[in-house]
């Protein structure tokens, strides 16, 4: 006679097995033996930028001055661009969403600037950066608070289309 609890200890063995299989394929796939998410982001990319090194830097209301924050991504980003001499990039201003739109086309070109000359005094050959005022035109966040603002007002550097291989 079977016992009622046959199909009990079937489960929970397989179950066990599962776990066991389940944390064998984690333990591969960090000791390096396979991909990570991280390692598909090809290198030299705007991925890779993003993901790697940090693409923006963020200013104060109605500031164009760089924070110490703004100047270590800055300083990271000029690191990275030295890794790729035949990469451009653009350095696109942005704003709020308070103000003019002149007023923000303006503050955005000036952050971009400040971005730029930046990176241009750590080394990078000014040629290889253009800048852009988005103003308050491409927002990242649509609410209308303090919060949302700050990350608004920032300037982000792009791997230019086409650069690169």
């Amino acid at each position: 006679m079977k016992s009622p609890y046959a199909g009990l200890r079937f489960a929970a063995v397989a179950a066990a097995f599962l776990m066991v299989a389940a944390c064998s394929s984690t333990d591969a796939a960090t000791d390096g033996s396979s991909s990570s998410s991280s390692s598909t982001i090809t290198p030299g990319t705007q991925a890779d930028l993003t993901t790697n090194v940090v693409d923006r830097v963020f200013f104060d209301t109605d500031k164009t001055a760089l924070m110490d924050e703004g100047k270590a991504t800055l300083t990271r980003q000029a690191a990275w661009m030295k890794l790729y001499p035949s990469l451009t990039f653009a350095v696109e201003g942005h704003a709020d969403e308070r103000g003019t739109r002149e007023y923000n086309l303006a503050l955005g070109g000036r952050r971009a600037t400040a971005a730029k000359d930046f990176l241009v005094s750590l080394g990078v050959d000014g040629s290889r950066l253009n800048t852009v005022s988005y103003g308050k035109e491409r927002p990242v966040c649509l609410e209308s608070s303090d919060d949302c603002w700050a990350q608004n007002r920032r300037a982000v550097t792009v791997v230019a289309e086409g650069a690169g291989s």
